[in-house]
């Protein structure tokens, strides 16, 4: 197992018109999974969902798209449902998760991944309930030293009633994080009065190595200790969708990173390399936008759309 995420998975209801939804397998941790393994290394997830109808249709696209479902457990609370509306170009949620299967993800003994584990992604509204917030964080603390741990804060604010809380934990979070990926969506509830520049100065003195800030079709910006900040622009779509894109883009700069045997130390990378990474990570992300849903491109997909787009 090259890859792992842990977190969420759960459905989407996508607006499709006045009180008419359609649903797509979802759950930003396990979309991270899909688009990794789509591009193909051996990717794994780790979780827990339903064993309703739900949870069978989650655990069967997972297991069609390759995923190593080992560390996927099972549990009779029904399953967390998100309801997705596309406002002003962005995708709003309202979720359905009160006592949910994914919310009581509670492994004893805590799991145990491979050791050739090189890639371990976390994040999202898995860390907003317990058991399961605590959970994870005791998993990502004990694989720590072994392998590079990406996180994505994917903020939800309908799930957030006590922002100052959420700012006090998600320094912890941060603290775990060799790189950390974060929306300028998520940047903007969180601090509406700061630059990304500012936010990177801080989180990076909490241990990550590298911030990258996505900003849609506005593409990518990257910083690092003392380094220069470095943007790379995003491929020009029609948007269907924009669903999925930032799990799409976590999930591919993972693999970019493990074609190139970055696995720990990130400080090696020169700035054309990361600019391949993010190149790369911005191209799928914006593949993932023309089409409904969470819906990453394969590895001749991704190639194609570059070529088109370069």
């Amino acid at each position: 197992m090259d890859i792992l995420s842990i977190g969420e998975a759960l459905i989407d209801f996508k607006q499709t018109g006045h009180l008419g939804f359609q649903g797509f397998e979802g759950g930003s941790p396990m979309n991270v999974a899909i688009a990794a393994a789509r591009l193909g290394p051996s990717v794994g997830f780790a979780g827990q969902a339903s064993s309703d109808m739900f949870g069978e249709a989650l655990r069967s696209y997972l297991q069609k798209n390759k995923v190593n479902t080992q560390f996927f457990l099972e549990h009779p609370a029904p399953s967390t449902l998100a309801f997705v509306a596309e406002i002003d170009g962005d995708a709003h949620f309202s979720f359905m998760n009160n006592g949910a299967a994914d919310t009581l993800y509670n492994p004893q003994p805590r799991p145990r991944f491979p050791e050739n584990l090189k890639f371990m992604m976390f994040g999202s509204i898995s860390l907003l309930t317990e058991p399961t917030a605590s959970s994870i964080m005791d998993v990502v603390a004990l694989h720590q030293d072994r392998c590079a741990i990406i996180f994505d804060p994917n903020v939800r604010p309908a799930l957030i009633p006590d922002k100052a809380e959420y700012e006090a934990k998600l320094k912890k979070w941060l603290s775990l994080a060799h790189i950390v990926k974060v929306s300028t969506q998520d940047l903007d509830w969180l601090y509406p009065n700061k630059t990304g520049e500012q936010v990177a100065k801080e989180w990076l003195e909490l241990g990550a190595q590298a911030l990258i800030i996505t900003n849609g079709g506005e593409g990518v910006t990257l910083y690092r200790k003392g380094h220069e900040s470095l943007k790379v622009t995003a491929p020009k779509i029609t948007v269907v969708d924009t669903v999925g894109a930032g799990d799409t883009f976590t999930g591919s700069m993972m693999v970019s990173l493990f074609e190139r045997k970055a696995f720990k130390n990130f400080d090696s990378l020169d700035a054309s390399s990361w600019q391949e990474v993010l190149s790369f990570a911005a191209n799928a992300a914006a593949f993932n936008c023309t089409r409904a849903g969470a819906n990453p491109p394969t590895h001749q997909e991704l190639e194609r759309f570059m070529k088109e787009h370069a």
